[in-house]
This record gives C-alpha cells, structure tokens and sequence, in this order.
C-alpha cells in the first residue's frame, strides 16, 4: 500500500499489497482448488455487501480500491478491490505508532477481511478474502512457521528500514494471505496478493 496512507478504524485497520514473500510450499493443484472451492461455498452469503455490514464487517479507511498500478507495481497483476474488515476478528491493540494486534485467526471459513470489486452499475461484486494474522503474536501461541492455506506458506509483511517505502503499511510485522475466487489455470495464482481478474476500473470513491 502506498505508505501515506494509515490505516485506522476506531480500534480498527487491516493492511493490503504486496510485501516480503515468503517461499511458498509446494502443493497439489487440485488440492489447492478444491479448498478454495471450500472457501467460496463457506463465504457465498457475502455476494450481499448488507449481509457483510450486519456481521460487523466495515470499509477500511481510505475506502480505495487497491490495484498492482497504484502500489507501483505491473500493472498486469491487476487489483485487489476494496477491503472490508472486521475490527473484532484483528483484535487490533494499538494503531501508533504501528498498528499491532493479537490476532492469530486462519479460519478462511470465517475470513476476517472480505474484498469487493466495483460494478459499473454502482454495486459491489465479492471477489476475494484475506486473513491477516500479526507475527509477533503468531509466535506468542507457540507457532514456529508462518500460518499457511493449502500448503502455501502467507506471506511474511515486515518494513525495510533501508527503502523508502513502507513495506508493512504502517503495521508491526504481520503474515497476509488473499484468496481469489475467479478461477485460473493455476490454482495457485488465485492465491497471490493480486488477481488479474479484479479492476477497480468502476470506482467513483470511498464506499
């Protein structure tokens, strides 16, 4: 995410974008396609953005509709969208000066960010969803590897003191994993920060 933007919500705020990777594990393609599949039958109630809101779920602050060209990077690994969380799911502690929480949630069943993509016609088409599980916390459980989904390690987001930008978007060091619901030749794509198949090319502003 670009660093002047600082996520905050009340006691709230997730991070999106890309970051230090972590090696993902190898894993089955069909493994991995029929637990995304899980996923996606798990979340289908969330296609109505009102169902999202009385769960707890809320815009996070900006409200922007993330994409690979505004973070600076190809353009062709396409968008995100724009990201609903749950405060209570991220137990957030504090948001200066990094946001840091306690939360170690993983059940994508129950996915503690829902991404959405804007429609030409105004409403919002469900895409994606994220957990986002804070390192520090993470390994307080007695957890030594990073949290993973269908034998791919999250992704590790820690800033580097020695770049301009700030790679952990203003969080203390935290793992991040998306899971994209529009299908690929390869499973595994549906699995990175970004999907070709998101644009937020209908965005008019903050929802």
């Amino acid at each position: 995410m670009i660093s002047k933007h600082v996520y905050a919500i009340a006691a709230a705020v997730a991070a999106f974008g890309i970051a230090t990777l972590a090696a993902p594990n190898t894993a089955n393609a069909h493994d991995v396609a029929a637990e995304i599949e899980k996923v996606r039958l798990a979340t289908l109630k969330y296609n109505d953005v009102k169902v999202a809101l009385a769960e707890g779920y809320v815009p996070a602050p900006p409200g922007d509709c993330v994409t690979a060209a505004k973070e600076g990077l190809p353009p062709e690994w396409g968008g995100m969208g724009i990201h609903y969380i749950n405060p209570k799911m991220l137990k957030i502690t504090r948001t200066q000066p990094r946001v840091d929480g306690q939360n170690t949630h993983t059940d994508f069943l129950k996915p503690s960010i829902l991404i959405y993509e804007p429609r030409a016609d105004g409403t919002l088409k469900f895409v994606s969803v994220e957990n986002l599980v804070f390192l520090n916390a993470w390994k307080a459980a007695g957890n030594v590897a990073p949290p993973s989904f269908a034998g791919q390690s999250y992704h590790t987001m820690a800033d580097n003191s020695s770049t301009e930008a700030d790679e952990a978007h203003h969080f203390e060091p935290h793992y991040d994993q998306h899971i994209y619901f529009a299908k690929s030749a390869n499973p595994s794509d549906q699995l990175k920060p970004f999907s070709p198949s998101v644009t937020c090319e209908h965005f008019k502003g903050s929802k």
